[in-house]
């Protein structure tokens, strides 16, 4: 197999979905959007479940703390996204023409 064939051949790596979500035009754009809205969701549920925590209804604490637990590694996982598109329009940036 030549390079150029195995190039040809990588839209067939591609599964399906994957395929109809970049034709579709879901793009970076859209996954940050759907990932904070993911983040500002699971904070949400933390705020609610410490909340019905206090006020004593039947909740468990084990549930409360995995909610705030989950919250937290959202939150850094979007944090950490943040850093690396930061970082990465720095280094273009630093790219002469």
């Amino acid at each position: 197999m030549t390079p150029i064939d195995s190039i040809r051949a990588l839209p067939a790596l591609v599964s399906p979905q994957e395929s109809e979500a970049v034709s579709s035009g879901n793009g970076f754009g859209d996954f940050l959007k759907n990932a904070l809205d993911e983040t500002r969701a699971a904070q949400a549920e933390a705020d609610r479940a410490v909340e019905q925590l206090a006020a004593g209804e039947a909740r468990s604490l084990h549930e409360v703390m995995l909610a705030m637990e989950e919250a937290d590694i959202s939150m850094r996982l979007l944090v950490q996204m943040r850093n690396k598109v930061v970082d990465a329009y720095q280094e273009i940036m630093r790219m002469s023409v």
